[in-house]
């Protein structure tokens, strides 16, 4: 019994040692690495570089943040919308402003009088020349007054004063004086017409010869006002001059879109006034022929009636 025993104990005892000798071993290093990791090291260990601080923040003065902010575009938008010309009006002076509130009222007179002007001289044109094609086969002033009709007009105006003339002359053997207090009534019926044909071109005359010195009273008083400011500010820089004497400019540019239109628009009616008068006088000479007509005529049956 005691023998079975050893029998099984040896092969266990032997295990253990076993087991222990191999976990010995694996504990130690191997002696070629024991002699690897004891040799001293030829290269140098990099050296451990430490990591940058980072730089203190620094303060931007009020002077660069300044010129940072006149750099941007962002701040360039904001000026360039500032030169416009309605933002130009806004800050001109009160003067300077008065100045293009009244040019730009004159500009407004301009074109009121010329569309006025244009239907008015188209439409008396008309007229005249009608009544002329009218008048044109009549023999005798009763004759033109029944194809004139109710129309009204200068020739409707030079018949009734032939006749009037006629009317009040009967009686008289002269037909010279008839004549010419007839034409002492053309006369003024011409120049009545002539007066209300020209109405409102006086002013075209004045707007264009004045808005170019009014534009420059108002340029002369903004850049006096910006030299001014100028003197202030203790300053020579561009970015301040220019936006006062832009505005001052402004009010120049303004004076010329009133004058140039006003002149042009003078011309052109001094022409068709011109062309109208003619056909008023065309329509007095017509008047005074039949006149002449009737007188003839009258003496005419008056000669023949004294023979008989």
């Amino acid at each position: 019994m005691f023998r079975t025993m050893l029998k099984l104990l040896g092969p266990l005892v032997v295990l253990a040692m076993a087991s222990a000798a191999s976990a010995q071993q694996s504990a130690s290093p191997s002696p070629q690495a024991a002699a690897v990791s004891s040799r001293p090291s030829t290269q140098p260990a990099a050296p451990v570089m430490a990591a940058p601080a980072p730089p203190a923040p620094v303060r931007a003065s009020s002077d660069d943040v300044a010129v940072d902010n006149a750099k941007s575009p962002t701040s360039i938008t904001p000026a360039l919308r500032e030169l416009s010309p309605w933002s130009m009006f806004l800050l001109a002076d009160a003067i300077v402003k008065a100045v293009m509130i009244g040019l730009a009222f004159a500009s407004l007179a301009t074109w009121t009088i010329f569309i006025a002007k244009m239907f008015e001289l188209s439409v008396a044109r008309r007229k005249l020349r009608a009544s002329l094609h009218r008048i044109a086969e009549s023999r005798s002033l009763a004759e033109a007054q029944f194809a004139l009709g109710e129309r009204t007009g200068v020739m409707s105006a030079f018949i009734a004063a032939a006749i009037r003339e006629a009317r009040l002359s009967a009686g008289i053997s002269s037909d010279s004086g008839i004549r010419e207090r007839a034409a002492s009534s053309f006369a003024e019926i011409a120049r009545a017409e002539a007066r209300g044909i020209r109405l409102g071109m006086g002013l075209l005359a004045t707007i264009g010869a004045t808005s170019p010195f009014v534009g420059l009273f108002g340029t002369v008083w903004g850049i006096m006002n910006s030299f001014i400011g100028i003197s202030k500010a203790q300053t020579t820089n561009l970015a301040v001059v220019a936006p006062g004497i832009a505005e001052a400019l402004l009010a120049t540019a303004i004076g010329l879109v009133a004058a140039i239109p006003a002149v042009i628009i003078y011309n052109h009616f001094a022409r068709v006034t011109k062309t109208y008068l003619e056909l008023v006088s065309r329509a007095s000479g017509a008047a005074g022929r039949l006149l002449s007509r009737d007188l003839d005529r009258s003496h005419g049956g008056a000669h023949l009636r004294a023979a008989e």
